[in-house]
């Protein structure tokens, strides 16, 4: 009796243990599945988990009369590969932390590099260099002159200060009469006139332009204007004569010395070495006054194209 139950409790012994090993191998394996799923969640939080690699053995021959270990052996296989998968998860994280921190300290190192090379580079501030005016002319190139409607306007241009008149010359001007006919605008006119005939062509320069300041809407204004670019023109500033001549023209086209300043504006074109714009101020003369023209006007243009070499 005895000998039965003892071997009745050893049959139950035996069978147990395989289910005992095998309880505590799926406990493992159960915690280590998860334990890997948890760190595949962080390796990859935006990918599908990989799964264990895990090589079944393969079926061992069962030989008659003995007890089957495949159950056992299957769940130690999944143990080892989940451990091994485990193991090189771990790795690659490691390796993967390591290579972000070089990436770091080289962005950063090449950060600092930059901002160094910036700073060096950087211009120093240039202190504003004083404006140098440009220099004036002292007889200014008038502008080229259209053909139509009129001729183009020459460069103004500041009359020089006469030089201080000697006594003797201040003796002769004033033995020059001024007119006193009772007509103001006439009487300063006329005076201008004897200035310039004298060859006073300075004080004839500043009588006929105060005329024509104070008299410009008179009709001896033309006159007064004409006869003041013939001042400058025989005074040798053609660039003086020719502003004059152009302002008679352009403000008094009827008036009585218009086309006079208009066969002048050519020749001091001439004088100024524009034989192409006194071309084209000849041309608006004819177009202009042609059927009008004296003779003497017509000869000086004449005369002034070909000296131009007009076509």
């Amino acid at each position: 009796m005895r000998n039965a139950l003892f071997a009745t409790t050893a049959v139950l012994l035996t069978a147990a243990s395989p289910a005992a090993a095998q309880s505590s191998v799926e406990g493992r394996v159960d915690r280590l599945e998860k334990e890997m799923r948890a760190v595949q969640r962080k390796v990859f939080p935006a990918g599908t988990p990989l799964e264990a690699e895990i090589t079944r053995p393969a079926t061992p021959t069962v030989t008659p009369g003995s007890p089957s270990a495949t159950p056992i052996a299957d769940l130690t296989a999944r143990v080892g590969a989940l451990e091994s998968q485990l193991a090189s998860i771990t790795g690659q994280v490691e390796e993967n932390s390591y290579k972000l921190r070089q990436l770091e300290e080289a962005f950063n190192r090449y950060k600092a590099d930059t901002d160094a090379r910036l700073s060096q580079a950087e211009p120093a501030p240039v202190a504003a260099r004083p404006t140098v005016p440009a220099p004036i002319a002292a007889d200014p190139t008038p502008a080229p002159v259209a053909a139509k409607p009129a001729p183009s306007k020459p460069v103004a241009a500041k009359p020089a200060a006469p030089a201080p008149a000697s006594e003797e010359r201040k003796t002769a001007v004033a033995a020059i009469e001024r007119p006193n006919t009772g007509d103001a605008a006439s009487d300063a006119y006329n005076y201008g006139f004897r200035l310039w005939d004298a060859k006073f062509y300075p004080e004839a320069q500043g009588q006929l332009k105060a005329t024509v300041d104070k008299y410009g809407t008179s009709p001896v204004a033309s006159k007064a204007q004409n006869l003041l670019g013939r001042a400058y023109l025989d005074d040798g500033k053609p660039a003086l004569a020719s502003v004059a001549f152009y302002e008679n023209y352009q403000k008094r086209p009827r008036g009585e010395r218009a086309p006079d300043s208009l066969a002048y504006l050519g020749e001091a074109l001439i004088q100024l070495k524009k034989p192409a714009d006194a071309c084209k101020v000849y041309e608006e003369l004819e177009q202009v006054y042609g059927e009008s023209l004296s003779s003497s006007l017509r000869g000086m243009m004449d005369k002034g194209r070909a000296k131009a070499k007009c076509s």
